[in-house]
């Protein structure tokens, strides 16, 4: 074994049988788990887990990580407020190497507060991908789909040949595995003919499909009076949903829409905190679930959620089951899958990562259990969702190379990254 995890007090496994073991060393072997019991075999590299809890690294399925230097920009706005806002600031700064550093930052937050995996839609995915694969995430992006010019100044032709260029750009960057994904924005940003060109491009390299889908109630009246359709019903008659997709939100999907997805095997990056922080209402989580859509859980951006903590996430993805329906409809188990298992389904990456199976690949974190705020253990799901924090993470593993060790990145310096992004900022005071 190239590394062995010892006497970690629990291991949340997230698989099948959602078992939770105590006392367990953990092996890793050519970057994949190889051993679980209660034995120390050998192993070139120890790691002492006494007082921790090891758990699968966190998904986060819907987020745009760039968007971490817009922190705290566009305050007190609902999500069309939220766009003006935000797409003036990134008109000002966001070119490709600024949307690299900004997924620096983000991959490094993400990585640091025990997220190993994100499904990051942004502009210049080249630049974005390269940035998060160096501090050492596995980091899903994909070409951007906009009718319009956009924000990165590109014509429909230069996006479709993008698209096909994706695979060879992944190959080169290199990183650990990603499915590989096309990301039109959404229906009211793409229209049915390209939103049907992106699907045949989808078939014809095996890509999936990610977009924003029935984020508002205004975003579905939209659609609804430009296409006398919902916005799933329009993934569905322009062949999107004919490959795997994932929806951005899915607040407002009806019953029928969720017959829709789960017909279509689509998934649900569910955002509660965006969600709430917009207004732009309590997504369905139980429902969707019942209905046999993978519910992811997501941050969204820092531009609107403001930080990239998915334990914050599992927590308020908690409190709207429990104001939608009841405190006894709140399933911890459900919860904390969809930040693990669940989300890798989401996303495509199940038989891969999300929970600690032999032959997985080793997307770990530890958790210090030696802490006030986590004493004493009666719950451990509940202890996650609704105890455990991002500053609990100690170490973190992403295909067994070890990115974050003692709280500190062993990928990138992150004195130097601070003040890469403070200086660059300082490009939209004009805009303040």
């Amino acid at each position: 074994m190239d590394i062995l995890i010892t006497n970690a007090r629990y291991a949340v496994t997230s698989n099948e049988k959602n078992e939770i073991l105590e006392n367990v060393s953990i092996g890793i072997t050519d970057g994949k788990i190889s051993y679980i019991g209660t034995d120390t075999p050998s192993a070139k590299k120890v790691y002492d887990a006494a007082g921790k809890l090891i758990a699968p690294g966190l998904i986060n399925s819907h987020t745009h990580l760039g968007m971490t230097l817009l922190r705290g920009w566009s305050e007190g706005v609902n999500l069309q407020g939220f766009l003006e806002l935000v797409w003036a600031a990134e008109g000002a700064i966001m070119d490709e190497a600024t949307c690299e550093l900004g997924t620096e930052l983000g991959a490094l937050e993400a990585l640091l507060s025990g997220t190993t995996t994100t499904m990051d839609m942004y502009l210049n995915p080249v630049a974005t991908h390269r940035g998060a694969v160096r501090v050492g995430l596995r980091h899903i992006a994909g070409p951007i789909f906009f009718d319009f010019p956009g924000l990165d100044g590109l014509q429909w032709e230069q996006r479709i040949e993008r698209a096909h260029q994706w695979k060879d750009e992944l190959a080169k960057i290199g990183g650990p595995y990603i499915p590989t994904y096309l990301m039109p924005h959404s229906t009211y940003t793409d229209s049915p003919e390209n939103l049907t060109q992106v699907a045949q491009i989808a078939k014809e390299i095996g890509a999936r499909i990610h977009l924003h889908v029935s984020e508002t109630e205004a975003e579905n009246t939209d659609v609804a009076q430009r296409y006398s359709k919902t916005p799933t019903e329009v993934c569905r008659d322009t062949g999107i949903l004919d490959v795997p997709t994932i929806f951005g939100h899915g607040v407002h999907l009806s019953d029928s829409d969720m017959k829709i997805a789960s017909s279509k095997g689509a998934s649900v990056g569910h955002c509660p905190g965006s969600n709430l922080k917009l207004g732009s209402g309590l997504a369905r989580f139980n429902d969707m679930r019942k209905a046999g859509i993978a519910v992811g859980l997501g941050t969204d951006s820092c531009a609107s959620s403001n930080d990239l903590d998915m334990f914050s996430v599992m927590r308020m993805a908690a409190h709207v089951v429990a104001l939608r329906q009841s405190p006894a409809d709140v399933d911890l188990t459900s919860i904390v899958r969809a930040a693990t298992i669940e989300a890798a389904r989401a996303v495509g990456l199940a038989d891969r990562v999300g929970s600690i199976e032999v032959g997985k690949e080793a997307d770990l974190i530890a958790i210090d259990l030696q802490a006030a705020h986590l004493t004493p253990v009666h719950n451990v799901n509940a202890l996650l969702v609704f105890a455990a924090g991002r500053g609990d993470v100690t170490d973190v593993w992403v295909a067994g190379d070890q990115v974050v060790d003692n709280r500190t990145s062993t990928k990138i310096d992150l004195a130097g990254l601070i003040k890469r992004v403070n200086e660059r900022v300082k490009a939209l005071d004009p805009l303040r």
